[in-house]
């Protein structure tokens, strides 16, 4: 016969306490698979200090710490100090190539200093590097260089005759117009540049220009084709302001206006020479 089966709580009791359920449920737990010659090892959780459960605090080195942008007044002050400091044109734009007060380098692809023949008797001088010039790392190249070779040219100048650079010297983003803040902090050096290249006459090819350089805040329209004087602290040089090689390009007729003002600056080298 089979054996009868006890199914009474008693025995369910018996049968859960031969399974282990006293230990399942102790305090302290118990490795039943290991050798029964080695003794249970009670394994209890630290308990954590007041302020193990807050984040760590990470503390960055002073040395690892992004520098502060240079306030404007102070990039205009270290750039009046480091063109000062320029006795050269080949240490001028070593001091430029240095230079970090100026956001407009961080996203230029290069300095452009200037072309052509720095001793030349016309220095000529626009507002900023467009896509070409950053790419070149040239003043005055692309459509816009071409136009301003052939205004020379009708005149009997080329870049062996003339010095090309700009106000500033680093091309802003996407050839937007430089703020007056990036204007101010240049412009000591292309004011150092003209000083040092030392040029009989003076063309400042567009309004912005005009206004950084000679200090005149009349229409260009009105200012062109006559001249006036810039003063490089040791001397006096013949300037005048035409339009720039960009604006004829998409302001064809106003070349005649240009045309006019190159025949003043050839009849001036002629009464220079």
């Amino acid at each position: 016969m089979m054996p009868t089966q006890d199914n009474s709580p008693r025995a369910l009791l018996d049968f859960y306490l031969e399974a282990g359920v006293d230990a399942l449920v102790g305090e302290d737990p118990i490795d039943h698979f290991a050798q029964a010659d080695t003794p249970p090892v009670a394994v209890r959780p630290a308990t954590p200090s007041p302020g193990a459960l807050s984040p760590p605090v990470i503390r960055q080195s002073p040395a690892l710490a992004p520098a502060a942008p240079q306030a404007p007044d102070e990039a205009a002050l270290a750039a009046r100090q480091a063109a000062a400091a320029a006795t050269t044109l080949d240490a001028l734009r070593e001091a430029m190539e240095k230079f970090d007060g100026c956001a407009l380098k961080a996203t230029a692809s290069r300095l452009v200093f200037a072309d052509g023949n720095p001793t030349a008797r016309v220095m000529l001088v626009g507002e900023a590097p467009g896509r070409d010039e950053d790419i070149e790392g040239t003043a005055f190249a692309g459509r816009a260089g071409r136009l301003l070779d052939l205004m020379l040219g009708s005149i009997g100048l080329d870049r062996t005759s003339a010095y090309l650079a700009n106000v500033v010297p680093w091309r802003p983003p996407g050839n937007r117009a430089p703020t007056p803040q990036e204007t101010a902090i240049c412009l000591p050096f292309i004011k150092r540049q003209i000083e040092l290249a030392n040029p009989d006459i003076l063309v400042c090819l567009g309004k912005p220009a005009m206004q950084a350089l000679l200090g005149i805040q009349e229409p260009i329209t009105k200012a062109r084709g006559r001249w006036t004087t810039y003063d490089t602290g040791t001397r006096e040089i013949a300037a005048i302001t035409t339009f720039h090689p960009d604006f004829l390009l998409a302001s064809r007729p106003q070349k005649r206006f240009a045309w006019r003002d190159l025949l003043s600056l050839k009849k001036a080298l002629a009464g220079n020479g």
